[in-house]
């Protein structure tokens, strides 16, 4: 069973910064494609930087394009998310997601991202505020 594993979520106050977590140790080799979402209270789930952890490439947000870093560990199965500077708007459920015929500009741009994307976590709570 294919399973997406987010973690490092927690409290942080304004200009602080987390570094999540996405392990998926039971990937199949042809998504390689993943990225991270988020869904604050409210709003509906959006795409915020997405790569493809065969060639590398990546693609942000302008929201998060700076700020935000996503990088791969291909041994270890893991793709992270690195979050500095974070504001309050920043505060949602981080989910990673695992696809395999998107491009990484279209999987972060994708609508409704939840019913198009093969595989999801459970999601993490990143919460900014003093």
């Amino acid at each position: 069973q294919v399973q997406l594993v987010e973690s490092g979520g927690g409290l942080v106050q304004p200009g602080g910064s987390l570094r999540l977590s996405c392990a998926a140790p039971r990937l199949p080799l042809d998504y390689n494609r993943i990225g991270w979402f988020r869904q604050a209270p409210g709003k509906e789930r959006e795409g915020i930087t997405c790569i493809n952890i065969r060639d590398g490439s990546t693609y942000y947000t302008d929201s998060v394009k700076g700020r935000f870093t996503i990088s791969r560990d291909n041994a270890r199965n893991t793709v992270y998310l690195q979050m500095n500077s974070l504001k309050p708007e920043d505060t949602a459920v981080y989910y990673c997601a695992a696809d395999r015929f998107l491009t990484v500009q279209a999987m972060c741009a994708m609508a409704n991202p939840y019913y198009s994307i093969d595989y999801w976590g459970k999601g993490t709570l990143v919460t900014v505020s003093s």
